[in-house]
């Protein structure tokens, strides 16, 4: 069983910056597609970004698309998610997420680390 822990969450002001990071346990690491899902306050879990094995296939939530980027280090089975122009609506309990197969919604991961939190501060 992959063990996954998030870092890097915080407060931040609107128009800010962060980088999480989600960092693996696992040697098999290379094998799993990961992803990044958020909880805010009363709602459901959301994707936010997911990256293939390789690293070369990245899938982004619209709500999202071009103020972040998911990358991995496979050699040292770390996953980042770096976030950039913040906004209140960001506001939520990051989780990173492993499984085989790249996906988009939550039940199709396994392996989920226990949550970073992100307050976005307007």
């Amino acid at each position: 069983q992959a063990q996954l822990v998030e870092s890097g969450g915080g407060v931040v002001q609107a128009g800010g910056s962060l980088r999480l990071s989600c960092a693996v346990s696992e040697d098999t690491f290379v094998w799993f597609a990961m992803a990044w899902f958020r909880q805010a306050p009363g709602k459901e879990r959301e994707f936010v970004a997911s990256i293939m094995r390789s690293g070369g296939s990245t899938d982004y939530a619209d709500s999202v698309k071009g103020r972040v980027t998911i990358s991995r280090d496979n050699a040292k089975n770390l996953m980042y998610l770096n976030m950039n122009n913040l906004k209140p609506e960001d506001t939520a309990v990051y989780y990173c997420a492993a499984d085989r197969l790249q996906r988009r919604y939550p039940a199709d991961y396994h392996h989920w680390g226990q949550g970073t939190r992100v307050t976005v501060s307007s």
